[in-house]
């Protein structure tokens, strides 16, 4: 690849950046990063009509983009992405209690040190 062509791509990153910026359209990995759904999920929505995509190209060929509002929507109503967010959400809780747990026990070992006579 020459300087011109990669000057080229350059060019058409910064462009389709700028069309972008403030638009609901996002790149496949960007609605996959943003919403838990992966990216066969999305290519399945958009086949089957559940979601729009349109092309555009890109720095390295056509790229796929997908409304962000739209793809959070459909994940909010799939059943096995609710179901991730819900065990992910309850292991965060499980987290939390035991280190509210830890924290107590620390707090408990503290106490029962400064009432124990030093032994030497």
């Amino acid at each position: 690849m020459d300087w011109e062509d990669r000057l080229d791509a350059w060019e058409l990153e910064i462009e389709l950046n700028a069309q972008l910026d403030g638009s609901d359209w996002v790149t496949l990995d960007r609605a996959a990063a943003s919403t838990g759904a992966s990216r066969a999920a999305l290519r399945s929505w958009y086949r089957s009509g559940q979601i729009p995509s349109r092309l555009v190209d890109g720095p390295h060929g056509p790229q796929r983009l997908v409304p962000l509002a739209l793809v959070a929507a459909r994940a909010e109503a799939s059943p096995r992405l609710r179901h991730a967010a819900e065990r992910q959400l309850a292991d965060q809780a499980q987290l939390e209690i035991l280190r509210h747990r830890v924290d107590q026990l620390e707090l408990r070992l503290s106490a029962l040190e400064q009432h124990q006579p030093d032994v030497q």
